[in-house]
C-alpha cells in the first residue's frame, strides 16, 4: 500500500474513534483511495488484521467466512438506498466489516448476526474499539434468531447459507414485511420465489435487491 494511503487510513480511524468523521467525509476519503487499495484501507480503519480461520462449530450448510469487497458494498448501499433511519441487518456478519462500513457511510443502525462465536466476539471488539454504539452483533443461527430480525429494514446476505436455513429465514422475514416495507440484498445468492417479494433489476450480475411486494414502489 502507498505510504500516504496507509497514513490516511490511520488518520481516518482516529477521527472515527473521536466521532469526528461524518458519513459524507468518510465516503469522500474512501473514494479518494485507488480502487485496488480500498479494501486494505478499510481494514486499517476498522482495525482488521487478516481473516481468521473458521471454527469447528460452523454448522453444515453454512458458508465459511469471506469478507465482502468494498466495491460490492458500495453498490449494495446505493441500490438499497440505505439511510440513517434504516436498521441494517447483516446475516452472516463475520467480523462485522459490512455492517461497520454501512454504518460509517450512512449512520444507519447496524446489527450483525454471526453463527461462529469467535467471529461475533471479534466483531463486537472492533465496534467497541471504534466507539460505534449503534453497531451490535448477535451470535447464533440467523434462521433461529427471529427476534434479532424484527427491527430490520434492510437485510444483507453475502451467501451465508442456502437450503432449509434460507427458507426458514425468508419465512421469518415475511412476518417482518407484514408490518412495513423491507429490502433484502444478496450477493451470489438468488432467493427462492416468494409471493411477497419482488426483485428489482440491477445492472450487476452478482448483486440482487428485493423489496417486500405489498409496499414496493419499484
Amino acid at each position: 500500500m502507498d505510504p500516504s494511503v496507509h497514513a490516511d487510513a490511520l488518520a481516518a480511524r482516529a477521527q472515527v474513534v473521536a466521532g469526528a468523521l461524518p458519513p459524507a467525509e468518510f465516503r469522500r476519503r474512501l473514494l479518494a483511495v485507488p480502487a485496488p487499495q480500498r479494501d486494505t484501507w478499510l481494514d486499517l480503519v476498522l482495525g482488521i488484521d487478516g481473516v481468521p480461520e473458521d471454527s469447528a462449530e460452523l454448522p453444515r450448510g453454512c458458508v465459511p467466512y469471506l469478507p465482502c469487497s468494498v466495491d460490492v458494498l458500495l453498490r449494495m448501499i446505493e441500490a438499497a438506498g440505505v439511510g440513517e433511519r434504516d436498521v441494517f441487518v447483516d446475516v452472516g456478519a463475520g467480523l462485522g466489516r459490512s455492517l461497520l462500513l454501512t454504518h460509517l457511510l450512512t449512520r444507519a443502525t447496524a446489527l450483525g448476526i454471526e453463527v461462529q462465536s469467535h467471529l461475533a466476539r471479534a466483531a463486537r471488539a472492533l465496534a467497541a474499539g471504534l466507539n460505534l454504539s449503534r453497531c451490535s452483533i448477535d451470535d447464533g443461527d440467523a434462521s433461529a434468531l427471529t427476534g434479532s430480525l424484527a427491527g430490520g429494514s434492510v437485510f444483507f446476505l453475502y451467501c451465508p447459507f442456502s437450503g432449509q436455513r434460507l427458507e426458514t429465514l425468508l419465512d421469518a422475514l415475511e412476518s417482518v414485511a407484514s408490518s412495513r416495507e423491507i429490502r433484502i440484498c444478496t450477493v451470489d445468492l438468488p432467493l427462492p420465489p416468494r409471493s411477497w417479494l419482488t426483485r428489482r433489476e440491477l445492472p450487476w450480475g452478482d448483486l440482487a435487491m428485493y423489496r417486500s411486494r405489498a409496499l414496493a414502489k419499484c
